[in-house]
């Protein structure tokens, strides 16, 4: 740990582990139940006191102590591929024989509940910080460390992990904090300040998003679907995957392409968009009346039949602000308008009218209001105007103004969505940034976006993230690895503050349907994509 000043952390030898023994013992999954007023310190841990041998009067009833519970999540760098940890974890972490982790990371206040697990281990790999920032900054500088915060004191610089099979956050959270392993009671005597936020993290207030990316039902998704008789929930029941080797120059293209092996899971993926309280896509395509199935080319139109298989799945809105909404014309837009609505599948980013195109579409999820905007900057002959049928283009004075009639209509939470870069390119370029980051100043409080077929970089911007592309999700295009893989977000929020982040990586099987693979193995090659586009946009 050399080169960090003494006075941010120090490791702790035979002296932590003379002290495990006086804050008492307790197994992983226990909890620390509050002392009596009488014998607990303020603001100490809990302990037992020792049977007294004199009997003494009874005290006449003093003030009520307070006695604060608090969750604590174990946490590391947010860019590691890690889900979860156990006990059994932590003490190889401490003694210098785990594979994933180099050091244990907590702040001044250890908690019992973490101690008593390093029990016996006389010089454990613990690093102390001043307080919660300093811990979650160190973690963003060392990937290699596995940290302990409490769940009020997380945020989305961090990646919070599972204990064994429980999650704090996300769309499998725990139902309540009492379904969590790890918590830790304080009792405070009367008069004495409690060690607590004024507003507690509480996993059966929070609420999740999904967002994905390309949607396209037209070629080879249809032929899937159709022709081949898988049928309109095909897509979306996926389950796991793993790469197992490649095929080198393999494509029509040149590419190499995977070779794959379905892992089991079947389901997964719809249970994630359906769990989900908002689950949003871009819909690549105009699904007009009078449909015409393409087995190739880049004009798309789908048979809005399909829609029903989007709303099956739990699809709660989609963009249509992109250089394909308007293939099957003016009407086809309008008639792919009628159809979603008939699925009751929110929308916006195109209209009849340039004022209907930047219309947010009003969402309700958590208790809060979630405005949608979608834009195109592609194909500017399909934007619309006053008195054309079209897309909303993304513009820095259009971003400014519809922001805030969006706040102004009540939303709490603004997410722009824009069509933008460049096709099979991961690095965003100047323009495309600056309007990224227009859009953070304007006052939205996210940016996913798409268009590149491929994942891309991912920005913080004034501490707010933008996704620059996600890739396809349900998309034909099986030529190369980069436009089979993409990723899906699943964003848990506290009210209007979004508190985690988990990006799970995918692969495309059988030209339409994705499937998750395990950040750690074979999605690495595209989490590997993401992060180094990311160079100098992403301090995480």
């Amino acid at each position: 740990m050399s080169g960090y000043p003494a006075t941010m952390m120090k490791r702790l030898g035979a002296a932590l582990a003379s002290a495990l023994f006086m804050v008492g013992a307790c197994s992983p999954a226990s909890t620390l139940a509050p002392a009596p007023a009488s014998v607990a310190p303020t603001g100490a841990l809990a302990a037992t006191p020792s049977p007294m041998a004199t009997p003494r009067p009874t005290p006449k009833p003093g003030p009520t102590p307070t006695v604060v519970t608090r969750a604590l999540v174990p946490v590391t760098n947010f860019r590691a591929p890690w889900i979860s940890v156990s006990a059994e974890e932590v003490r190889a972490t401490a003694d210098g024989t785990s594979t994933r982790f180099e050091a244990i990371e907590v702040v001044e206040s250890v908690p019992a509940i973490l101690l008593a697990m390093l029990s016996g281990i006389t010089n454990p790999q613990l690093v102390i910080a001043p307080d919660a920032a300093s811990l979650r900054e160190d973690l963003a500088a060392h990937p290699n460390r596995l940290g302990f915060l409490f769940a009020d004191e997380i945020d989305p610089s961090v990646e919070a992990l599972g204990w064994d099979d429980r999650a704090m956050f996300g769309e499998g959270r725990v139902k309540s904090l009492e379904d969590w392993p790890l918590m830790v009671v304080r009792t405070y005597l009367a008069g004495a300040v409690p060690e607590t936020p004024a507003v507690q993290y509480d996993p059966a207030r929070a609420w999740t998003l999904v967002a994905g990316g390309d949607i396209m039902l037209d070629r080879g998704v249809a032929k899937t679907v159709k022709t081949e008789g898988k049928g309109i929930d095909f897509p979306f029941d996926g389950g796991t995957v793993k790469i197992t080797s490649r095929c080198k120059d393999c494509s029509v293209f040149g590419w190499d392409l995977p070779r794959t092996q379905r892992t089991g899971d079947a389901g997964v993926v719809r249970s994630l968009v359906q769990g989900a309280d908002l689950a949003i896509f871009n819909f690549e395509n105009p699904a007009p009346d009078a449909f015409t199935w393409h087995s190739k080319g880049t004009v798309f139109s789908a048979d809005p039949a399909l829609i029903e298989g989007l709303a099956n799945a739990g699809v709660d809105w989609v963009s249509l602000a992109n250089n394909h909404i308007r293939d099957a014309g003016a009407k086809g837009i309008l008639q792919t308008m009628t159809s979603l609505d008939k699925w009751s599948i929110a929308h916006s980013g195109a209209g009849a009218d340039i004022t209907a195109a930047r219309k947010p579409a009003l969402l309700t999820a958590g208790g809060q209001t979630v405005a949608m905007l979608g834009y195109d900057t592609i194909a500017g002959s399909y934007w619309a105007t006053p008195s054309r049928v079209g897309s909303a283009p993304m513009t820095v004075a259009n971003l400014r103004e519809d922001v805030a009639a969006s706040r102004a209509a009540g939303a709490d939470i603004v997410i722009v969505f824009p069509h933008w870069g460049t096709e099979y390119d991961a690095t965003p370029f100047a323009g495309q940034r600056a309007l990224g980051e227009a859009a953070i100043d304007a006052g939205a409080d996210m940016v996913i976006g798409n268009h590149a077929h491929w994942a891309a970089a991912m920005e913080v911007y004034r501490g707010k993230p933008i996704w620059y592309a996600l890739g396809n999700f349900v998309f034909d295009q099986t030529w190369s690895e980069p436009t089979m893989e993409g990723i899906t977000l699943e964003l848990t929020f506290d009210g209007a503050r979004l508190v985690q982040i988990r990006m799970r990586p995918h692969l495309i099987l059988d030209k339409s349907q994705p499937n998750f693979m395990d950040p750690a193995g074979s999605g690495a090659v595209v989490m590997d994509q993401v992060w180094k586009a990311s160079k100098g946009l992403l301090g995480w």
